[in-house]
């Protein structure tokens, strides 16, 4: 009869060592998988959404005997909000005789631009004796002028210029101060 003896097998001194690295490579990248973790909540910024904000303009504008034209600011109003659709209700390009009113930053740098039309140049229709609608132009002396407008929040200037030619120079009329 065999009698087979259990004999206890020893590690090689290799092994051994095999067995310390993985313990101690699972033991740093366990370490360095929960540091990780500590460090992004620890440097996580919450940054609140400022809500948008409308700025309500009202301005007289008047025009002299020479054709120049002059602003007198009356009030703003700033409020949060915004404006209900995207679309603007301003034009792109504008043509001679019309305002062009910007949004400046601290360093007068434009941020955003509008062009208004000519608020002292008003069509008006009407029925004449014929009963047919006809419309005429008419130019007026001065008229009051209200913007609406989405406020860039950085912005600190708001400037209305006239638009004196077809290539879209103009010349400065007010600038309003954002406290």
């Amino acid at each position: 009869m065999l009698i087979l003896a259990k004999t206890k097998r020893t590690k090689t001194p290799l092994q051994k060592n095999h067995l310390h690295i993985f313990l101690l490579l699972s033991l740093i990248a366990l370490h360095i998988s929960c540091a990780a973790k500590k460090n992004i909540v620890a440097n996580e910024i919450i940054i609140e959404a400022l809500p948008p904000k409308l700025i309500f303009l009202n301005y007289t504008i008047s025009q002299d005997a020479n054709g120049d034209k002059h602003i007198q600011f009356v009030n703003k109003i700033i409020t949060d909000g915004k404006l209900k659709n995207n679309t603007e209700a301003y034009f792109k390009t504008g043509a001679v005789g019309d305002l062009k009113c910007s949004q400046l930053d601290k360093d007068s740098l434009e941020i955003k631009t509008v062009i208004i039309e000519n608020p002292l140049s008003k069509i008006m229709e009407y029925v004449n004796d014929s009963l047919i609608f006809e419309s005429k132009k008419i130019e007026l002396k001065s008229a009051p002028l209200s913007l609406r407008l989405a406020l860039h929040d950085k912005t600190k200037y708001i400037t209305i210029s006239h638009i004196i030619d077809s290539l879209q120079n103009s010349r400065p009329l007010i600038t309003t101060k954002l406290d």
